[in-house]
């Protein structure tokens, strides 16, 4: 049972469901839908109008930019699919971890890459990928197109009134992994991280244990050089304040630095182990 009451349109292209959103406060886009519709079922959202864009094709598709100098992942593919496409595998192995990591196979097969990214009030799993890869998240809206970095967006959110259209993730190469830890009942993360090992040194992005998903530039700049043990990276976080990790569910804000700290030193290893052969395919959550 849902416990408000909506408006619902199936709009023929993007420009008509921008117009919808702009023309309607309270419109919410509908994609995948698992997030929104529980949320709706429990009242912990409310929308007046939902605008469902999942049937439009210039939303979808995963290809190379000009050169393959950028992968543009399409904001309605699934989660199933960004897990499997022998690009994202090759080119942004972290995302492709994210998504297998994300939910369960029903989740994956209906969920899409701009609803995980675009969720509010819940830590999920491509944030802190996207982050890690140094992605940048393209918006639409009445003005037109921009795009804003996937750290921004993590911050920020959408604006009213604007739809994610896709996911560009340079083709930045170096080597790269995620880890997570998840709630058992809601398979959210309780702490997650991912990694890109690069020439300049590590990206680290970590979410869950955190307010959002968050890059850690102070702990990548510790760990510039090396080594990857897990001692020299559990160093480099107690250096970050504890009021950076939220405690929650049960832990403690020590506790989810250290977790956040493993969880880091077993993907930077990943990460180097990676860089000598294909990356692995199969799911790499740990409950």
């Amino acid at each position: 049972m849902i416990l408000t009451a909506f408006d619902y349109v199936r709009p023929v292209g993007l420009d008509e469901a921008l117009t919808l959103l702009s023309g309607t406060r309270g419109a919410r886009v509908l994609a995948g839908g698992q997030s929104l519709l529980p949320d709706l079922r429990t009242g912990a959202e409310r929308a007046r109008l939902l605008v469902d864009v999942r049937h439009l094709e210039e939303l979808r598709g995963i290809r190379s930019g000009s050169e393959g100098r950028r992968l543009r992942i399409g904001a309605l593919t699934t989660l199933a699919e960004l897990a499997t496409h022998p690009l994202v595998l090759a080119g942004a192995p972290e995302l492709a971890a994210a998504a297998r990591a994300n939910g369960d196979p029903q989740v994956r097969n209906l969920g899409t890459v701009g609803g995980n990214l675009a969720v509010g009030g819940r830590a999920t799993d491509l944030p802190v990928a996207a982050i890690a890869a140094d992605a940048a998240v393209e918006l639409a809206g009445r003005g037109g197109r921009r795009t804003v970095t996937a750290e921004e967006f993590a911050a920020t959110g959408a604006p009213a009134a604007t739809v994610v259209t896709a996911l560009l993730v340079p083709a930045a190469g170096g080597s790269a992994a995620f880890e997570k830890t998840a709630d058992r009942a809601t398979r959210y993360p309780i702490a997650a991280t991912a990694v890109r090992i690069t020439p300049d040194g590590p990206r680290i992005a970590v979410t869950g244990a955190t307010p959002r998903a968050l890059r850690l530039r102070r702990v990548e700049d510790r760990l510039r050089g090396g080594p990857y043990t897990t001692d020299a990276v559990l160093a480099a976080f107690r250096g970050e304040p504890r009021e950076l990790f939220v405690p929650g569910r049960g832990t403690s804000a020590e506790y989810l630095g250290h977790l956040a700290g493993v969880l880091t030193a077993r993907a930077l290893q990943r990460a180097e182990q990676a860089a000598a052969r294909p990356p692995a395919t199969g799911p790499i959550t740990r409950s």
